[in-house]
């Protein structure tokens, strides 16, 4: 007598809906993960804002002022005895930015100590200079000075994928020098008769429009900050630049002053791809070398590199009135969906939506001559972005950030 037993397993269609059934999850689970390892990123992104922000009370404290935009060291005449390949080596040329001297206060006291005493080490970390490297540095974007090549981790969103060269050191965090665009390139001292020179209607010019925390070449305190700590923007977040044309990252050259940026802040937009309106249209090749890129020099003060002003509402194009070097409008910007961070004066973290009401975006600036609404003093014409970005302009921030 046979006795048949039936053989335990799965069928040919069972084992394909168990498989479907497994894509489905992992279909359903994957953007969640993403979605969680991005709010984990965000939230350390926050943190290191934080940071930024207790340092920079920790520094007024000590100092009873906040770091300088632009500052540093200048001599006219201190480049004589550098010659060959290490000329005009001798100072900085008033060219370094406030996290420069935020460096020990953001546990970077090796770093500091190699840049604020003479260093003697070139590139390779080995060979030893004759002169050595002056005790500052020389400007930001000598690639042979190992400081500023130095990546900080403190100043980097891990959001941004950004990394290497042709960049120095990035970073994604950056100060705000207010809602205009005029002389914020140089501020307390202009270019002339080559030389840095000042005087009072420099004064006068730099009074009327450079209302931010950080005033170019200006030593700016708390107490200046008279709208409010708690309504005034200090710092804001950037991103740093992928080689892919990003209208938030590639510069746009050349679009002049008047007309041009002073006139009318969107004056670089029709440059924008009509279809992918987040680049640059690829007839349009006036966007700097490899190396001339947002947030490419954590050292230098340059508008380009650390710096952003409110007029143009976050995440959108960085618009220069002659090369890199020059003023102009950049905004904050970051790879977190709908809007970037900013850091208060008083030392608090928000999160700053695309949308934001940013009044009239295509008004001209508030400058020394301006009338109207653009006259020095007035409120700021753009909006609740543009007022939170004014030290003293005496605007009422009646919204919830």
């Amino acid at each position: 007598m046979s006795v048949y037993r039936r053989q335990a397993g799965f069928t040919l269609i069972e084992l394909l809906v168990v498989i479907a059934i497994i894509g489905v999850l992992v279909g359903l689970l994957l953007p969640a993960v993403q979605s969680a390892r991005e709010a984990a990123r965000r939230m350390s992104c926050s943190n290191n804002f934080k940071q930024i922000g207790v340092a920079l009370h920790n520094y007024h404290a000590a100092y009873k002022q906040l770091p300088m935009q632009l500052g540093g060291t200048y001599h006219p005449t201190e480049n004589a005895h550098y010659t060959g390949p290490n000329r005009n080596r001798a100072t900085n040329q008033f060219t370094l930015g406030f996290l420069v001297g935020l460096t020990p206060f953001l546990e970077q006291q090796a770093l500091w100590e190699n840049i604020s005493r003479p260093y003697a080490l070139d590139i390779d970390g080995e060979t030893v200079l004759s002169p050595t490297w002056p005790a500052m540095g020389p400007a930001p974007f000598d690639k042979s000075y190992g400081p500023w090549r130095t990546e900080i981790p403190t100043l980097r969103c891990p959001s941004d994928p950004g990394r290497g060269e042709p960049s120095l050191g990035r970073t994604n965090y950056a100060g705000c020098y207010g809602d205009t665009s005029d002389w914020v390139d140089t501020g307390l001292y202009r270019w002339e008769g080559g030389r840095w020179v000042t005087d009072s209607i420099q004064a006068r010019r730099v009074q009327a429009s450079c209302r931010g925390v950080f005033v170019p070449r200006k030593r700016t305190r708390f107490r200046d900050i008279t709208d409010g700590l708690s309504n005034t923007v200090a710092c804001g977040e950037i991103v740093t630049d992928l080689g892919d044309r990003d209208v938030r990252t590639a510069p746009h050259l050349s679009a002049g002053w008047y007309p041009g940026v002073h006139s009318n802040p969107r004056t670089c937009q029709p440059n924008r791809d009509t279809r992918r309106p987040l680049f640059w249209a690829q007839t349009f090749t006036d966007i700097g070398d490899a190396a001339e890129k947002r947030g490419f020099r954590w050292a230098s003060g340059r508008p380009l590199y650390s710096g952003f002003n409110t007029v143009l509402p976050p995440n959108e194009e960085v618009c220069l009135g002659v090369n890199a070097g020059s003023g102009g409008h950049a905004s904050v910007s970051s790879r977190h969906q709908g809007g970037a961070h900013v850091l208060l004066s008083d030392g608090a973290v928000k999160f700053i939506t695309d949308s934001i009401e940013a009044g009239n975006d295509s008004s001209p600036v508030v400058t020394l001559g301006g009338r109207g609404d653009n006259s020095p003093g007035s409120p700021s014409p753009y909006g609740l972005w543009g007022a939170l970005g004014t030290r003293a302009a005496r605007e009422v921030i009646d919204a919830e950030l």
